[in-house]
């Protein structure tokens, strides 16, 4: 869908994405910018970028978390057409979506940063705070990890913001691996399986590396001033805290001629899949470990792709559904609900694995339930701690009365 009259970034932008569904909108007038929204809103339009389907996505993703190589390093990038030092943040495409958000966001940036030799790339919502600075949320992952290290240095943290860039990057900075584990050499595995083609880097002024076909580039630092960031609407659709979070300066922006500001709108099917997707192959493999065969994991959109899952196995032995579910709640602590079901079941298909738990599931003997566990910041029903369910919907081994017929 392409929007060619001018479309206020304050607020009106949400109209027309959350009503475009999963469908592409490209934005030719935002306020006298262009700007996409809604560009990876779909699973098969992830999988045909990637010239893959969910089976050879999955395990793509899995093998390049085990086998990050280092990017291709190219001597000139589109972004580099124009550089600017003298700027205001304000002036520029980043929108606010919904009337309680406590300012308007950077939803799509994946940050990029190198600290002692270890780089990071990760996903982080940027409230946009005056012409050159942003108020950055930061969880307790790498990100943060570099970030003090740096303070108690006594420096402040270079980094660089991309915008607009591929899903290979995309689903890469998503990742949860270890602290050192360099992000953007999984990218690089990734592009390299899917497509045969290495992800292109490009050094900028501050001297990281970043993806050389980006459609912005923010170059800045992570001081270690403190303001308010929010409230965000986040994930699950529902409103984000008010925290004190720290602020981003940004010296230099670079961008393409014609560039194209990329947009996540908060709590749709992009910010789903964006977040959820690159979950999968970790729980695929942590199920995999405690049962023989496993055939697909899915976290679905009704769950906002964080907090419920699908697991679909081959039983071995009586007992392997609830050792698939425990199994996938530890591999994802965010889950709070996940379904097993036989390999008979599309895992894509919801009518029928509710189908499954209608046919295959009695709450006496198949549920199960932890409490106190921990769970997701993002769910407005925890408090420190949540309760995790899991349903065991596969039939019995051997039994013949629990197949679907005429299907």
């Amino acid at each position: 869908m392409i929007v060619k009259g001018r479309v206020s970034k304050d607020l009106e932008i949400t109209k027309y994405l959350a009503r475009a569904g999963e469908a592409p909108v490209l934005f030719e007038n935002l306020d006298g910018h262009r700007a996409v929204g809604n560009l990876w809103a779909s699973r098969k339009r992830i999988e045909e970028a990637l010239n893959s389907n969910s089976e050879q996505l999955s395990s793509h993703m899995l093998e390049a978390m085990g086998s990050p190589s280092p990017p291709q390093e190219v001597d000139r990038a589109p972004f580099e057409e124009n550089v600017l030092t003298e700027f205001d943040l304000r002036e520029s495409a980043i929108p606010r979506f919904y009337e309680g958000d406590g300012g308007r966001y950077v939803t799509a940036g994946v940050i990029i940063t190198e600290y002692e030799g270890k780089r990071n790339m990760s996903f982080h919502r940027m409230m946009l705070i005056d012409e050159n600075r942003l108020a950055i949320r930061i969880v307790p992952r790498h990100l943060h990890a570099l970030h003090r290290r740096a303070k108690s240095n006594g420096e402040e943290l270079k980094v660089a913001v991309a915008i607009g860039l591929c899903p290979s990057v995309l689903l890469s900075a998503a990742m949860t691996v270890e602290l050192g584990t360099d992000e953007l050499e999984i990218a690089n595995t990734l592009r390299q399986l899917c497509l045969k083609e290495p992800v292109a880097v490009r050094r900028i002024e501050n001297g990281l590396l970043v993806p050389a076909y980006a459609e912005y580039v923010f170059e800045g630092r992570l001081t270690d001033e403190l303001t308010d960031e929010g409230p965000f609407v986040d994930i699950t659709g529902t409103q984000d805290a008010v925290r004190k979070q720290p602020i981003l300066t940004i010296d230099r922006i670079y961008y393409r001629d014609d560039a194209v500001f990329q947009i996540i709108l908060p709590a749709s099917p992009e910010h789903y899949l964006m977040m959820g997707l690159p979950r999968e192959p970790v729980i695929k493999k942590a199920v995999s470990v405690a049962v023989p065969e496993v055939h697909a994991v899915r976290l679905t959109e009704g769950g906002c792709c964080w907090l419920h899952g699908l697991v679909s196995i081959t039983k071995q032995k009586e007992g392997d559904g609830v050792n698939a579910v425990l199994a996938a709640l530890g591999a994802h602590t965010s889950m709070k609900l996940v379904v097993a079901v036989d390999d008979d079941i599309d895992v894509y298909d919801d009518r029928a694995v509710e189908w499954a738990i209608a046919t295959r599931f009695q709450g006496d003997r198949d549920l199960l339930i932890v409490n106190n566990a921990r769970g997701s910041s993002l769910d407005p029903s925890a408090s420190q701690t949540t309760a995790k369910i899991g349903i065991d919907a596969t039939k019995p081994i051997n039994s013949t009365s629990f197949d679907r017929i005429g299907q």
